[in-house]
């Protein structure tokens, strides 16, 4: 058995990037095996080097969710961690509905980001605490108005990519069909969301997201202080 936690990261900011990676190595049960900067570079080590602990930003160049998602369902020894300074709800869904264990703010101090890494390397979700209040507190309040969405793989795949931002145009180019193509889908989508144009199939398809996301991982807010008083 490995005595390490042995850690891959992916940031495209090389200050930040090495000042987290040398925090770490301070731990003497925690190795960074290697590091990268964008979402492809995540796969890269995860495919590769294999690590117990994947931290990741959600902004970086590439698909980083569907990186985490590819990660989360291909490789699932390898427990993906957020680090990031994005406080968008949105963000930490989509990161926690394609996969990742945990959600954790820059700005975090050493020893709560070890905290994190060796909590999900146990296997636990671990949000930053007052993060998480946050989540659940929206969370509870769109509940009710959610129900179950059956989309096929083809909808759920262009519904994503609209929610991005991305036009019909550029989803095409993407997933290399035709723009007739995804208009067809969109119009399917939006009919099973019951939704009048684009932003509230999005708007709608979010808060499935959300409660898929939540209801999965049964994360509480106070599971990051228990963890906390048993270390």
């Amino acid at each position: 058995m490995n005595p390490f936690i042995r850690i891959g990261i992916a940031d495209d900011h090389p200050l930040l990037r090495e000042g987290v990676a040398n925090t770490l190595r301070k731990r003497t049960d925690l190795q960074v095996v290697e590091q990268g900067a964008s979402a492809d570079d995540a796969r890269n080590i995860a495919l590769h080097s294999r690590p117990d602990v994947m931290l990741m930003d959600v902004n970086m160049p590439g698909d980083v969710f569907g990186a985490v998602r590819f990660i989360a369902t291909q490789l699932p020894d390898v427990k993906v961690l957020m680090l990031t300074v994005s406080e968008s709800e949105d963000d930490a869904y989509c990161a926690l509905e394609a996969g990742a264990r945990g959600y954790v703010l820059k700005g975090v101090s050493g020893p709560d980001l070890v905290l994190a890494i060796r909590s999900i390397a146990r296997g636990e979700i671990y949000i930053t605490p007052e993060f998480a209040n946050k989540l659940l507190s929206n969370f509870k309040k769109h509940e009710a108005e959610v129900r179950k969405i059956d989309l096929t793989h083809r909808e759920e795949q262009i519904i994503r990519e609209v929610s991005k931002g991305l036009t019909n145009k550029e989803v095409a180019s993407k997933l290399l069909i035709s723009e007739k193509t995804v208009k067809y889908y969109m119009t399917c989508v939006m009919q099973k969301l019951h939704a009048r144009n684009r932003v509230e199939a999005v708007t709608a398809l979010r808060r499935y997201w959300e409660r898929e996301a939540m209801g999965r991982l049964q994360i509480s807010a106070t599971t990051p202080m228990d963890a906390r008083s048993g270390s």
